[in-house]
């Protein structure tokens, strides 16, 4: 017999949105003990902005997994199951085990769907033949493999047209590429090719100008508006599509780094909370849907028009626990989120810009001094302090 569930709060997601975002609701209102069930079917939580260093071989991958159940708040209930439907007229959810979830507020944070198969011949090679890739924990490793083994000819790294988790990541591996091939002396035999999807390098000019002087020294060729279409891993050829004008072309490469389109889960996309597009249709600024009150959006989910990244979700999870408890109490919905984003980009071992920004593209920086230039202090703070901000501070609901 399926389970039924009535709660106060269900969270779909129990992602850097979700679990944070419960966090903050217990530690606020201690009625909600029992009252808020994240649902969500992965036993494993992963912090995968490490996973660039992983794939350079500067951070060990089990360092970025922790077991689910550790990490669900006190006072939270946690439904290790699939979310299949949503019916927000009805204030209710079905997963795909059958269970029914009624709530009085609803909170999604699902993440992104990662399409592996809409490049064709990707998943048959994913993993060999120099085909890599960092968008997971399965297949990060290879990466490394791949650098540290490389012994000269043509290494492409792409990024697509789609939104994706940290525009930056499909270039920041590039760069530590770029410096392990110096160190291991085949960097003059080696063609790096950066093939992308979209018009430029950033989005924000202030850091756009020293990643392109970064490209220049690194001598890396640029390619825009392309598209990787389809892959041939015995063959080690790659086949892309111009955007603009549809043509399609060939490179053969010795490795390839490549970052797989994503888009909203296809459980929302089907559901009546998506827009247009697929994503949570939530207000910019009070993450409240725009159709249903009682519901929130967070993370990647939704369609905020900012970069989807983690730093992101810490600037959203106070605004939608706020707003949330403010809904409860029958008051204005105070909290606003200005689309603050952040992108630590990785220019090679030791050096980092750390890329602030909000919706309108202006930096909005946190540090005493100028952000855009490369800095060691910043690699360390990437590499040894976000992670620690992320398991004791953020997922606790403390930051």
């Amino acid at each position: 017999m399926a389970n039924v569930y009535d709660v106060k709060v269900a969270i779909v997601g129990a992602g850097s949105a979700g679990i944070s975002i419960a966090a903050r609701l217990l530690r606020k209102n201690r009625q909600l003990f029992g009252q808020v069930l994240l649902i969500d079917p992965s036993d494993k939580h992963y912090y995968q902005p490490l996973w660039t260093l992983v794939g350079g071989g500067a951070a060990k991958v089990e360092d970025s997994v922790r077991e689910q159940a550790s990490l669900i708040p006190d006072g939270a209930r946690w439904l290790k199951e699939a979310v299949d439907t949503f019916s927000p007229e009805n204030n209710t959810l079905k997963t795909k085990e059958g269970s029914t979830v009624r709530y009085d507020y609803l909170v999604v944070a699902a993440g992104v769907e990662i399409y592996w198969d809409q490049i064709k011949g990707l998943k048959e090679t994913i993993g060999k033949n120099g085909v890599c890739s960092n968008y997971s924990y399965d297949y990060v490793q290879s990466t490394w493999e791949n650098i540290r083994n490389f012994r000269g000819g043509t290494a492409i790294f792409t990024q697509p047209s789609t939104q994706v988790k940290c525009g930056g990541a499909p270039q920041k591996i590039m760069y530590l590429a770029d410096d392990y091939f110096r160190q291991s002396g085949v960097r003059e035999k080696t063609n790096i090719i950066f093939a992308s999807g979209l018009p430029n390098i950033f989005a924000v000019k202030k850091y756009a100008d020293t990643l392109e002087q970064v490209i220049q020294r690194k001598n890396i060729e640029t390619k825009y508006r392309v598209e990787l279409v389809e892959i041939d891993g015995k063959a080690k050829k790659a086949t892309f599509e111009h955007l603009d004008t549809n043509e399609r072309f060939t490179l053969s490469f010795d490795m390839i780094h490549v970052t797989p389109p994503m888009g909203p889960p296809a459980f929302i996309k089907k559901s009546p909370l998506a827009d247009a597009d697929g994503w949570v249709d939530v207000d910019p600024y009070t993450l409240q849907h725009k159709t249903y009150k009682n519901v929130f959006g967070a993370g990647d989910c939704t369609n905020l028009p900012t970069s989807k990244t983690g730093a992101a979700i810490r600037k959203q999870a106070p605004v939608v626990a706020e707003n949330l408890l403010a809904l409860m109490d029958e008051k204005p919905l105070k909290a606003r989120y200005d689309g603050y984003t952040s992108c630590p980009l990785v220019t090679g071992y030791n050096k980092l810009v750390l890329a602030e920004f909000d919706y309108d593209k202006n930096p909005q920086e946190t540090f005493p001094f100028d952000q855009s230039k490369e800095r060691m202090s910043m690699y360390i703070m990437k590499r040894n302090l976000l992670p620690i901000v992320y398991w004791n501070g953020m997922l606790k609901g403390l930051m």
